[in-house]
């Protein structure tokens, strides 16, 4: 008799937990091959599950990057939070993320016991960012989150900028999905509208270079995308929202030099994405303490 998993391949879902700043939208970008989500050196730049489809002859993986579990003092915080309960309870695989280059802490103990609660999904642990630790770092930080639970079915040292030992992931993680049929259609990386990728475009380009609570207070609304007649130019509308008066100054800069700054940054990841030149208005708005109000985070699409 046939075994149907060798013919059918296997297929499912896989989300990476951990602190936030641990590695985890880097990790999903190097898994699918291409940037399906933003990255930055600061806290909660993942707002949403965003996911990202990984191809492979023995199956497919379907990543579902989330924000980075943290103690909330917003609403947003909050939602963000409850965004990741829910994405943990539906997937397949968790693959817990500790970077090498930090000591194991109670954050880390926190999230790992945590993952007790979500009984069906199978568990990793993954090292992340090797390529900047030394060969004694990464041998503590393997035996550090080895011991965190009993029930890990591997744990794997990898670096997603080097792209070292992600194929050693990949296949760990596709043998433990349920045997399946592909979820998506190939050729297709991300379920992302192009509205929702230009968004974070523009906002990862806005969050370069800014300091204290103002990451935080960043979001991005695209009012309009449409090609220009006659023309290879595409125009995008777009208001970057902030809570205060003090930090769309610190926005907008010197007689609009750093808003001109982020214009030219997104430009330079939306042309390949859209595939024309692009013309982009953007538009600096106060929403005056947004991430508190529900009314606002609607709006927002949170």
């Amino acid at each position: 008799m046939t075994d149907p998993e060798s013919t059918t391949g296997r297929s499912g879902f896989v989300t990476f937990v951990g602190r936030p700043n641990v590695g985890k939208s880097t990790l999903t970008n190097a898994l699918v091959g291409e940037k399906v989500a933003i990255t930055s050196d600061k806290p909660q730049t993942t707002r949403r599950a965003i996911r990202g489809i990984l191809n492979r002859p023995a199956g497919q993986l379907v990543i579902v990057d989330t924000p980075g579990i943290h103690r909330p003092r917003t609403l947003l915080g909050q939602r963000l939070n409850d965004l990741v309960d829910t994405v943990l309870g539906d997937v397949d695989v968790i693959g817990f993320c500790v970077p090498a280059t930090e000591k194991v802490g109670p954050g880390d103990r926190r999230i790992a016991e945590s993952l007790s609660g979500y009984g069906r999904a199978k568990k990793v642990a993954i090292v992340t960012k090797t390529d900047a630790a030394s060969r004694e770092q990464i041998t503590e930080r393997l035996l550090e989150v080895d011991a965190l639970r009993e029930d890990w079915a591997a744990v794997i040292p990898l670096s997603a900028l080097g792209g070292e030992q992600l194929d050693i992931l990949t296949d760990e993680l596709l043998s433990l999905m349920p045997a399946g049929p592909p979820l998506y259609p190939e050729g297709v990386v991300t379920d992302e509208s192009i509205e929702d990728r230009v968004a974070e475009i523009i906002r990862e380009a806005a969050l370069e270079g800014v300091r204290d609570e103002l990451p935080h207070s960043i979001a991005v609304m695209i009012q309009d995308i449409a090609p220009r007649e006659d023309s290879d130019l595409t125009d995008i509308w777009a208001d970057v929202v902030v809570e205060r008066d003090s930090q769309k100054a610190i926005i907008i800069g010197h007689k609009g030099s750093r808003l001109a700054d982020v214009g030219r940054r997104a430009r330079a990841g939306i042309e390949p994405l859209i595939g024309t030149r692009v013309y982009l208005n953007l538009h600096v708005k106060v929403a005056k303490e947004w991430q508190r109000d529900p009314k606002q985070l609607g709006r927002l699409g949170f």
